[in-house]
């Protein structure tokens, strides 16, 4: 049985492998020139925020966020760019809770704060653009975000010129949503000119190009180009080292995303002392509370898992999922991630009955989330069915198999790299129930989806 792909942030998974985006995101521009004036307790508490934020701390940066903002409104009105920027920043947390619906409510508000006040060409419009549809991709909602990327790049190529760096972050957001759905050739021009444009602006030793280098080395890897992702991962980690130094968290996501190269070669013991380093910079430099520590945890548990390590595994897997409930709240789609891969590790050792209320509360938290039609739902169900098909349920799991896949295909086209994977799993349980002909439609097609994609 093939597994789905794992998953990069929130994207589909077996186990939750989180390759770090590095500077994936633009930030919003804050404080505007006109609004310097704002009160100390104002910026004290957007401060706070913002710090235990960067800790991973959400729910305690929450209440300053919301006093931040309810003291913009009374010194700056409600149409101010100041407030704007408050409600993206309270939008920013509320999405990292995967409090979706609240979210959007913030941001299109922010977005059209900015658009009345500075015009609809503005570069911080871009930006807001840019932070709704990272939104819209998290919650499956593709058609939705693609239009928004588009915009946000092209009204940042007027109003700074096609070479700012500015343009290159945007670049890279839009190969980011173009590789998130299979698009591979249509991400790579995208990545290759924002990394030229960064060499050229910020110089070939910056940590920015040492991102896109590491985010042009993820598509390679997608595409099973191995060979050229290894010096663009190295080369990265290099650049950040030296500019950042070897203590420095980026440094420790980009041993990660070398480590997992590594380790997709069956290259483990190469792998673990990068997971391990990681890690060790990981929980130094935010903490042992993190839910980067815990991704951390996480990729060196699947490592373990991958070599039959399965009690080092399930300790780690463990203690990854605590941190993410602590951090996150038990709904978040992260969570449901984590329990996913607990559910899968004891399916590898046949601890059904252990693994299927793992697998449930993972489905359930997804469609709670996310939505019936989300691509991490068809992922929990394409596992859900996996446990069934070992059990020899043939009838629950295909039904599920058929659903995981019709969701699929609507949300991520009917030639993305996840279907084909859907497709082989669904003809595994054909052949089992002796239907090879059908199973050998699917595997055919299956192999056409790849041979596309390569």
């Amino acid at each position: 049985m093939r597994a789905l792909k794992r998953a990069e942030q929130i994207g589909s998974m077996t186990t939750y492998r989180k390759t770090w985006l590095l500077s994936a995101l633009l930030a919003l521009v804050l404080w505007p020139a006109a609004a310097r004036s704002q009160s100390a307790e104002l910026m004290g508490a957007y401060d706070r925020a913002g710090e235990l934020s960067t800790q991973g701390r959400y729910q305690e940066a929450l209440p300053f966020a919301e006093d931040a903002l309810r003291m913009g409104l009374q010194e700056f009105g409600p149409d101010h760019p100041t407030t704007a920027t408050l409600l993206n920043e309270l939008a920013r947390l509320y999405k990292a809770q995967g409090r979706y619906a609240e979210a959007e409510t913030l941001y299109v508000r922010s977005m059209a704060i900015l658009e009345n006040a500075l015009g609809p060409e503005h570069p911080n419009v871009a930006t807001s653009l840019n932070n709704l549809a990272g939104l819209y991709e998290a919650q499956g909602r593709l058609a939705e975000a693609e239009p928004l990327n588009q915009r946000s790049l092209a009204t940042l190529e007027t109003a700074l010129g096609p070479e700012h760096p500015r343009v290159a972050t945007s670049l890279n957001n839009l190969a980011l949503f173009y590789k998130a759905q299979g698009r591979y050739e249509e991400a790579e021009p995208l990545y290759q000119r924002s990394l030229a444009i960064r060499e050229q602006a910020l110089g070939p030793e910056h940590p920015d190009v040492a991102a896109s280098l590491n985010n042009l080395a993820r598509l390679y890897e997608a595409q099973g180009r191995s060979a050229e992702a290894e010096p663009l991962y190295q080369r990265s980690l290099a650049i950040m080292e030296m500019a950042l130094g070897p203590e420095h968290p980026d440094v420790a996501a980009s041993l990660n995303n070398l480590a997992l190269l590594y380790e997709a070669q069956g290259r483990y013991a190469e792998a673990e002392p990068l997971y391990r380093r990681s890690l060790a910079i990981m929980d130094m430099a935010l903490g042992p509370e993190h839910p980067d520590v815990a991704s951390g945890l996480n990729n060196l548990a699947a490592l373990y898992e991958a070599q039959g390590l399965y009690a080092e595994a399930e300790l780690l897997y463990q203690r990854s999922l605590v941190i993410w409930e602590k951090a996150l709240g038990p709904e978040h789609p992260v969570v449901a991630t984590s329990l996913n891969n607990l559910a899968l590790l004891y399916k590898a050792q046949g601890r059904y009955a252990e693994a299927e209320p793992f697998y449930q509360r993972s489905l359930a938290i997804f469609g709670k989330a996310l939505g019936p039609e989300h691509p991490d739902l068809a992922t929990s169900l394409n596992n859900l069915a996996a446990l069934y098909e070992a059990q020899e349920r043939y009838i629950e799991a295909e039904l599920l198999y058929q659903r995981s896949l019709a969701i699929m295909e609507k949300a991520l086209g009917s030639e993305h790299p996840d279907v084909a994977t859907n497709l082989d799993n669904y003809a595994a349980l054909l052949r089992q129930t002796a239907r090879a002909d059908e199973a050998a439609r699917m595997e055919a097609r299956a192999d056409a989806i790849r041979a596309t994609a390569e």
